[in-house]
């Protein structure tokens, strides 16, 4: 029977959609001061000279750099990964399969040896997890989802992130140049996030930190491949440092590698089903 514990299947299957990117490896494609002579102004028969203040040299000012990561569009994607979980106790490894309709529906499918674990919808106002094996149905929305992982979460946050995508392309970014990356930071709320943009404008490193709470995530891109012509990471490495309810750090690391992404024109299905006892609740 496969293992799929208690209480962690909510927080694996938000955080395999939520800190993640998807891809398949195959073949690639100064300030000007002016200068103003003396004027002559002639006013009835006095003859006025006007002089012009001493010019004071201005420096040119360096302005902050613009930086923009590269957008993926799309209408569907369909994908398929190998998930390993780590914790100080244990480890276990997962088949994720993901399909997505572009601003609309995220839908996943956990599985452990070729038994499916696991099934989760995400629109843009719900989610939904039915886990089948503990026979336990969520249905959430994101502001309650938000309340749980200490993060704020919303639709648009984890399509961006899905697809590699920044996720706060609308706040005000402070740039920072690091040697051959610039670092995007951002404040979002009681959230600072860092974004560290590479030389092909894809995110290579995502830090998140929330301040009062002092939970923490990095994740870290690898392994870019061009799909259809965009850039995506092979593999991503997620480590979390958070608080438990009894105020002890727990880390995790969650490590991902695709094996097969399609951008496809052709629509998908989304198969979510939950046994009506659990929908009458």
């Amino acid at each position: 029977m496969p293992n799929f514990s208690q209480g962690k299947n909510l927080l694996f299957i938000l955080l395999v959609i939520l800190f993640q990117s998807c891809g398949k490896k195959v073949g690639i494609p100064p300030v000007e001061a002016v200068v103003v002579s003396d004027t002559i102004v002639v006013k009835d028969t006095t003859l006025l000279v006007e002089k012009k203040p001493d010019i004071v040299q201005v420096q040119p000012v360096e302005e902050e750099p613009k930086v923009a990561t590269e957008d993926l569009n799309f209408n569907y994607l369909k994908a398929k990964s190998k998930v390993l979980w780590k914790t100080n106790s244990n480890s276990d490894t997962y088949t994720v399969d993901i399909r997505m309709k572009k601003d609309s529906l995220i839908w996943m499918n956990i599985s452990v040896s070729m038994i499916t674990g696991a099934t989760g919808l995400f629109t843009k106002e719900r989610v939904q997890f039915f886990h089948k094996i503990n026979n336990e149905y969520f249905n959430l929305t994101y502001d309650s989802l938000s309340a749980k992982m200490g993060f704020k979460i919303t639709y648009e946050i984890l399509q961006s992130l899905i697809v590699g995508n920044q996720p706060f392309k609308k706040n005000h970014s402070r740039v920072i140049r690091e040697n051959e990356n610039y670092i995007l930071k951002q404040d979002e709320g009681r959230i600072q996030i860092d974004n560290y943009v590479g030389p092909n404008r894809k995110l290579k490193k995502l830090l998140v930190n929330d301040g009062p709470t002092e939970n923490k995530l990095t994740l870290d891109y690898e392994d870019f491949a061009a799909i259809n012509q965009f850039l995506f990471p092979f593999s991503s490495q997620i480590t979390l440092d958070v608080k438990d309810k009894d105020n002890k750090l727990v880390k995790t690391l969650i490590s991902i590698k695709y094996s097969k992404v399609e951008l496809l024109e052709t629509p998908l299905e989304f198969p979510f089903k939950v046994p009506a006892k659990y929908l009458n609740k």
